[in-house]
């Protein structure tokens, strides 16, 4: 057991090894949420009307501390699937305007952008990158897709299918230079990595802080660039405005989209004191350690190998590896999990995505502190002695 596990309170039965789709929250984190609940359900008017706005102002100091921006360039939401609706919302697009996506980025980032396009009467166009995902061939890639006409580029910091960190900085100063305005998607890199939206030279960074960072489910934000702040639009128009009467921001429609229990959001600030008491390092070299091993194992397996360039620089606390491809296996088996995540599930009580993209078949490992070593040779037993591995 890792020496970390008791902050957490994660089913003893089961090897959780997916913290990169649905991470839980460690026990302070947790606890921090219920005394928000409790407090706005001692006094509720109070609470919305003379102490929420100024609790999420001060979350927001918190959060721009931690990511070592301005705290009036964040908007506090649920997820990054909330971030990127807005962000879809607030860049004007005509049908003239061509939006790119990567063919790594997440299913529901593009339906957004399928929407906003149709919405829009503009394109959206796939750029497929290359297998060898170096910064001179991401760039390349992009560099050639960017022609008359491109508006917009949303692209991911860490992708999700693939596990693979891109070169975001890069990638931005190409889209400056060439006048498109960039949305990343950066669930999976908050805490993983060193997060400045700022330094990345974006225009606007959506993020989820219940990932990596462990803070509660139903926590998130949104980036902005100042010059971008006059035209934001929430797609949820409730009130806007400031409860106590503070100048008119940006921010304002965000913080009061209809009634809600914010004590999500508001926990962010305890994730953030954690991982000042934990150290993101710690996370990372823990994390990065076992990723490393089982993923070296499994590329000792016939028929596997790595989904993107082969390193371990190009990921930290999760790796995708591409698995054989059954007999009839006709790109997925669509509408069911694979029967290997099955099995691992019901046969093992191993917590582990087994699924498709472009065509490939894949396992993706997610380590976290509560994991060990253990965690990681369970998996590698059942995997090599699985009927469903190929």
């Amino acid at each position: 057991m890792s020496e970390f596990a008791h902050h957490w309170q994660l089913d003893p039965d089961c090897t959780y090894l997916n913290h990169g789709s649905f991470g839980p929250s460690p026990r302070c984190v947790r606890d921090a949420r219920r005394q928000w609940t409790e407090r706005l359900e001692r006094q509720p008017m109070r609470f919305f009307i003379q102490e929420m706005e100024e609790a999420l102002s001060q979350t927001a100091r918190d959060l721009a501390e931690f990511l070592k921006t301005d705290a009036r360039r964040l908007g506090l939401v649920e997820n990054s699937t909330v971030a990127m609706n807005i962000a879809a919302a607030s860049i004007p697009l005509t049908p003239d305007d061509v939006v790119l996506l990567t063919n790594h980025e997440y299913g529901a980032v593009r339906n957004i952008w399928q929407a906003r396009c149709r919405a829009a009467g503009a394109t959206l166009k796939i750029v497929r990158l290359p297998d060898v995902l170096s910064t001179a061939n991401v760039v390349e890639a992009l560099d050639s897709a960017i022609t008359d006409g491109v508006r917009v580029l949303v692209c991911s910091h860490v992708t999700s299918p693939t596990a693979v960190i891109l070169p975001i900085a890069d990638i931005c100063s190409l889209a400056r230079r060439k006048k498109v305005t960039t949305v990343v998607d950066g669930p999976h890199a908050v805490a993983m990595l060193d997060v400045n939206p700022d330094e990345l030279g974006c225009d606007f960074y959506c993020a989820s802080c219940h990932k990596w960072m462990c803070a509660a489910l139903g926590s998130g934000f949104l980036w902005a660039h100042p010059r971008h702040h006059s035209r934001i639009q929430n797609p949820v128009i409730s009130w806007g405005g400031s409860i106590g009467g503070r100048d008119a921001s940006w921010q304002d429609q965000l913080n009061w989209p209809g009634t809600r229990d914010p004590a999500a959001v508001l926990s962010i600030s305890e994730a953030i004191r954690f991982w000042k008491e934990i150290g993101l390092s710690t996370l990372r070299r823990h994390a990065h350690g076992l990723v490393t091993h089982a993923r070296s194992r499994l590329l000792q397996l016939d028929g596997t190998s790595p989904m993107c360039t082969p390193g371990e620089s190009d990921y930290v606390t999760m790796a995708a590896i591409e698995l054989p491809q059954p007999d009839g296996w006709e790109g997925g088996y669509h509408g069911h999990p694979d029967p290997l995540q099955v099995e691992l599930r019901e046969e093992h009580g191993i917590e582990i995505p087994v699924a498709s993209w472009d065509s490939r078949r894949f396992i993706r490992v997610s380590a976290h502190l509560y994991n060990s070593q253990d965690d990681m040779d369970r998996l590698l037993d059942a995997v090599i002695g699985s009927k469903n591995l190929r």
